[in-house]
């Protein structure tokens, strides 16, 4: 895709199913990634496999609910890597209960992870791609916060913040020449998946569900959600700001 190669990208989660396959299809495209996850080991092995390849990566260990810690890493990020092109938010975390069982506590973790943490990391990032009138935001939610998902509430609702904030930073930051973007993978095969599938009284039963659900007939892979991921942070998306796009087998047609 136009406009990727030596571009600098931060890709949270980089080490789970999604923020690999992302961040190995960024190095492809001739990008410099760094790869941010809590989990030290698990950037680590996207950063190899990317290396393995012969791409550019660096790991950054950071806690995305963590402001300060987010600014320790992004100050990282721009003193071995330079200005960061590309922010795409991926991290995410979910316990399938509805929502009469969850606790406050629930609740906390969840909007922590999936909706402060993506706060944090824009409003640590943006103001270097505000300086130099540039810059690509591409937010991972959920089509969840499309169309709700039993057993997803407080989930659902964060995902759902997450698309307003995309709508609202893409009229603030336009003339900034700052782009931001959704992606809304629907049920996706990786350990975000497994682990809510075991929260489930029927792990096999809700999977299948899940499976019929899509028109395509079958669960995602991690390897499908990239190419729209890429498309948004490349120049071809240039003209493209505060859309939402789902990328599910069909599960949502939203218009």
């Amino acid at each position: 895709m136009r406009g990727l190669d030596s571009k600098v990208i931060v890709v949270t989660g980089g080490g789970g199913g999604i923020g690999g396959a992302t961040c190995r299809r960024f190095a492809a495209e001739g990008a410099t990634v760094a790869v941010f996850d809590i989990n030290a080991a698990a950037a680590e092995r996207t950063v190899a496999a990317i290396n393995a390849e012969g791409g550019k990566a660096s790991a950054f260990a950071c806690d995305i609910t963590d402001h300060e810690g987010v600014r320790s890493a992004v100050a990282k990020v721009n003193a071995s890597l330079g200005s960061i092109d590309v922010l795409v938010n991926n991290a995410g975390w979910d316990a399938f209960k509805p929502f009469l069982k969850t606790t406050p506590a629930d609740w906390q973790k969840l909007i922590a992870i999936n909706l402060t943490g993506a706060l944090n990391m824009h409003h640590v990032i943006l103001p270097q791609m505000a300086e130099r009138h540039s810059g690509r935001v591409v937010n991972v939610a959920s089509d969840a916060a499309r169309v709700g998902s039993s057993g997803e509430a407080v989930y659902a609702a964060c995902k759902a913040g997450l698309l307003a904030l995309s709508k609202t930073l893409a009229r603030e930051h336009a003339r900034d020449g700052i782009t931001f973007n959704v992606v809304c993978p629907g049920p996706t095969d990786t350990q975000l998946l497994g682990d809510v599938l075991n929260t489930s009284s029927n792990p096999e039963k809700l999977q299948e569900a899940f499976r019929r659900a899509i028109p395509l007939g079958r669960i995602g892979a991690p390897d499908d959600l990239p190419g729209a991921i890429c498309f948004f942070a490349s120049d071809d998306a240039a003209f493209i700001t505060g859309q939402v796009l789902s990328v599910s087998g069909g599960l949502t047609m939203a218009g």
